[in-house]
């Protein structure tokens, strides 16, 4: 019978995280106390009790929903101090479950109107994140995520701005939001200005809509990651291309669940994906609204489909390799995963 490890001491990097999405329950809760926020009864339950609202986020009223919820929890983060507290407790959970490279992904503008505009509320960003590397130990780094509900020239807007603050710890150029709103192609200038910045384009698709969101992020935006990829899982001929080009897709299976992508973790494709070729990268997503943080996730590819421990320390040199670490650092971490599958289990 096979060892069977501690995945939370699985060194591993966290590829898809959203900013506010990460935060802690009690600190949505204590924050919007201080504010004087009303919480959505239906997040209120949730964070209460542990289980994460099912949304069906597959229908636009679904989605309207998450967005809901979503919304009322950003609208609790007002002080610079609140940012900085996000961002060390994110980085704190994350070291819990083994994560030692983190790429939290965030949109700057919807933080500016409180906290003094564009410029301003990215360098309060970096700065805690500077602190938080400082205070744990994780490597930590941004991906700069513009919306696909807003003008494609707001992207540019953002791109330009990513790419100015490349030196101080900003890795990426994502595309998130509803896949259902604003083609990819419209975002490829914006994606065409973070490349040739130097930043990694790591764009969402394949979630809620099916393999040509897939196909878009590879052909208009040039992905070098895509922010799920999952149903990508429905065209064989896509999965060998993702394979064939080492695109990394950051899976996020609770989130998929939680969301109704899929309606059981078991449904979720990990393993059709993996024995594809395609390089994955779990991630928790908004581990505030889906109720499981990174760690979780490797539980789920172990339990519900079956990963043993040497494909599980497969998945996280797959996130590390995908990651924006320097190459010494993931040469480092890489020898920590080995260090891992050697070990004793339980």
């Amino acid at each position: 019978m096979e060892h069977v490890r501690d995945v939370s001491e699985l060194p591993k990097a966290h590829l898809h995280l959203h900013f506010t999405g990460s935060m802690r329950p009690a600190t949505l809760l204590e924050l919007a106390d201080k504010y004087g926020v009303r919480l959505p009864e239906a997040l209120i339950e949730a964070l209460v009790g542990g289980e994460p609202p099912r949304l069906r986020a597959t229908d636009e009223r679904g989605w309207f929903r998450f967005q809901r919820l979503y919304d009322a929890a950003r609208s609790c983060l007002r002080e610079p101090e609140d940012i900085r507290r996000l961002v060390r407790e994110a980085a704190e959970e994350d070291v819990r479950d083994g994560s030692r490279w983190l790429e939290i992904q965030v949109d700057p503008t919807s933080y500016a109107p409180r906290l003094g505009g564009l410029i301003p509320a990215l360098e309060i960003i970096l700065d805690a994140v500077d602190s938080a590397v400082r205070e744990t130990g994780l490597g930590m780094r941004v991906l700069v995520a513009a919306n696909r509900m807003k003008h494609p020239l707001d992207a540019r807007t953002l791109a330009r701005l990513a790419v100015r603050y490349r030196d101080r710890g900003v890795v990426g150029f994502g595309l998130s939001n509803d896949e259902r709103r604003g083609m990819a192609r419209d975002f490829d200038r914006a994606f065409a200005i973070a490349r040739d910045g130097g930043l990694l384009s790591a764009p969402h698709g394949g979630e809620l809509t099916g393999p040509s969101s897939v196909r878009d992020c590879l052909d208009d935006l040039h992905a070098d990651r895509v922010g799920h990829g999952v149903r990508a899982a429905e065209d064989p001929r896509l999965l060998k291309r993702l394979a064939d080009r080492g695109v990394t897709c950051e899976v996020c299976p609770a989130s998929n669940v939680a969301l109704g992508v899929y309606e059981k973790p078991e449904d979720v494709p990990l393993r059709k994906l993996f024995d594809a070729g395609v390089p994955m990268a779990l991630g928790a997503d908004d581990p505030l609204l889906f109720g499981s943080r990174l760690a979780a996730q490797y539980e789920i590819a172990r339990r519900d489909h079956g990963f043993t421990d040497a494909e599980l320390a497969e998945l996280a040199r797959q996130s590390l390799r995908a990651s924006a670490a320097p190459e010494d650092e993931k040469a480092r971490l890489l020898a920590g995963v080995d260090a891992w599958l050697a070990g004793p289990g339980a």
